[in-house]
């Protein structure tokens, strides 16, 4: 599996500096890591505003008009579960990631094996701890692990949600669902969103479930998902 780290600072140096001890730490450690930097707050929500794709971000606290605080502040808001790392030069605004619930802060010189050890903690957390949505069923609320979700197919007023238990039926369009998930999830057609966990066959016109389910594969969607599949394994 693919850990999907982001880095948001406005000093190019930092960025490559970081850039450097998450790739170091990755190889050493034996993880497979895919890093993407941005030089700004507004850079990463142009790009990835209500995507959850990433599991553990570096954040900056001084950037620009937007901080790195309201940064955590509003990707929170979208549902994401992600490891967030604060890095800055002062200590004053370390309250303020209680509300967050931020993993770590680290103060600038940042020591290399300060930021290993606290990527390990965050990957151990990633590893122990299985990923989940809430969602509305039946009258009912239920925290449903994303382990379990074989895939999610669309009807005209609801979704419906397979796993490994049982289908739930919810009112909720697929995009927004879709954004709620993790980068564990595809969108293979317009009425369908598939886990990677759960794919067991790829062909030009479907996509296999664990052997349950042969859904079908819009046009143009092939080499797409191969390379999702791929990146995520």
């Amino acid at each position: 599996m693919t850990l999907h780290l982001a880095i948001c600072d406005d000093e190019p140096l930092q960025i490559e500096y970081l850039s450097s001890i998450v790739t170091k730490w990755a190889h050493t450690a034996g993880h497979s890591c895919s890093i993407h930097a941005f030089p700004c707050a507004e850079a990463f929500l142009f790009s990835h505003e209500g995507s959850n794709r990433f599991d553990i971000l570096l954040l900056d606290i001084e950037m620009g008009a937007i901080s790195g605080i309201d940064l955590a502040k509003r990707i929170r808001e979208k549902g994401s579960r992600a490891e967030i790392i604060f890095t800055t030069s002062h200590f004053e605004f370390v309250s303020e990631g209680y509300e967050v619930d931020a993993l770590h802060y680290l103060t600038k010189p940042i020591a290399e094996e300060k930021l290993i050890t606290v990527l390990e903690k965050a990957a151990g957390r990633l590893a122990l701890t299985p990923p989940g949505i809430l969602i509305h069923s039946e009258g009912e609320t239920i925290k449903l692990p994303e382990p379990d979700i074989l895939y999610v197919e669309a009807f005209l007023h609801y979704l419906c949600i397979y796993t490994n238990k049982g289908e739930y039926r919810i009112k909720e369009s697929l995009s927004a669902l879709e954004a709620r998930l993790g980068n564990g999830f595809f969108r293979i057609h317009r009425s369908y969103l598939v886990s990677l966990r759960h794919v067991t066959k790829i062909s030009r016109t479907t996509v296999s479930i664990d052997g349950r389910a042969d859904l079908p594969l819009a046009r143009g969607k092939y080499d797409l998902i191969n390379r999702a599949f791929i990146e995520y394994m």
